[in-house]
């Protein structure tokens, strides 16, 4: 399989953010999407709506989120509405809570797990493209949060969320947690619902951002994650989320900062690669990039 192209910037900012884009040379059209982690409240990693307007008024987009399958304060949508404001995304851009008003089906064709369908917020039909715009960082429950994650539990709707955490089992997002002793079934269906998402909206109609800061072995969706060890890196972008998430893992694992242990540790505790390569055995896109820093 060809190489793909992952783009890099070390400048973390909303400059280096819309260079990053435009490099990508993919022109999203009609109403766009922007997915990004709204950040559950207590926490301070998710991205700095500062730094990510330009981008996202440049696409004329809408910031795109679903409630949490957890308990937390984005469960509820009145909750999760006021943590958007509160963390400022609703200051820079158009916002909407995409399970608000229900969920839908979408299909998933092969895969072991989610059998046949993916469940997506109902909003997802208001969208004709859409930028998947990560925080990269660890996670608690899968090793690493990017493209992919942020692509699948992300764009699922709670109950969807809940049938991903338990691989099919239910869509009860108060039965999910009673599935959590089969960690490849689910990071293998967060890559089912992956493949569910590209499907629906078509590659050329997606993009994927990471950016690689404040890099802290917690999600975003933690209300107390752990300060970052290591430094940013930078700001990585493809059109395969496969070698994306690829590329940021190594670029972990092969660094040279003395801080990375413990982040390195969680990578391997959780089994993180085990997302992309499924993605990639399910056709999402090739684990072997070329990089090309955008800086030169």
């Amino acid at each position: 399989m060809k190489k793909s192209i992952v783009y890099f910037t070390k400048d973390i900012s909303s400059d280096g953010l819309v260079r990053i884009y435009e490099a990508l040379n993919q022109d999203l059209k009609g109403k766009v999407a922007v997915k990004i982690s709204t950040g559950e409240p207590g926490g301070h990693n998710f991205l700095n709506p500062q730094l990510i307007k330009p981008l996202v008024n440049k696409l004329h987009g809408t910031i795109v989120e679903c409630c949490t399958a957890y308990r937390g304060n984005r469960f509820d949508v009145n909750n999760h509405w006021q943590a958007i404001k509160e963390h400022g995304f609703l200051d820079i851009a158009p916002c909407d809570i995409m399970d608000e008003e229900g969920e839908i089906k979408i299909s998933l064709q092969g895969g072991k797990h989610l059998k046949g369908y993916d469940i997506v917020g109902s909003h997802i039909s208001n969208y004709d493209s859409m930028l998947i715009l990560s925080h990269f960082k660890g996670h608690q429950m899968a090793g690493m949060g990017g493209a992919l994650k942020n692509m699948s539990i992300g764009v699922a709707s709670r109950n969807g969320k809940a049938w991903i955490h338990s691989w099919g089992n239910t869509a009860d997002p108060d039965e999910c947690w009673d599935y959590t002793d089969n960690q490849e079934a689910f990071l293998e269906s967060m890559a089912e619902a992956c493949k569910a998402v590209v499907t629906y909206f078509k590659p050329e109609n997606l993009a994927y951002i990471n950016v690689a800061n404040r890099l802290s072995i917690d999600c975003d969706c933690n209300s107390h994650p752990k300060e970052p060890e290591m430094a940013d890196i930078g700001i990585f972008a493809s059109l395969d989320p496969v070698a994306l998430d690829q590329c940021c893992y190594d670029q972990i694992i092969n660094s040279s900062d003395s801080g990375k242990k413990t982040l390195v540790d969680r990578m391997y505790d959780r089994l993180a690669i085990h997302t992309v390569d499924e993605a990639c055995n399910l056709g999402l896109g090739s684990r072997d990039y070329i990089i090309q820093c955008i800086d030169e």
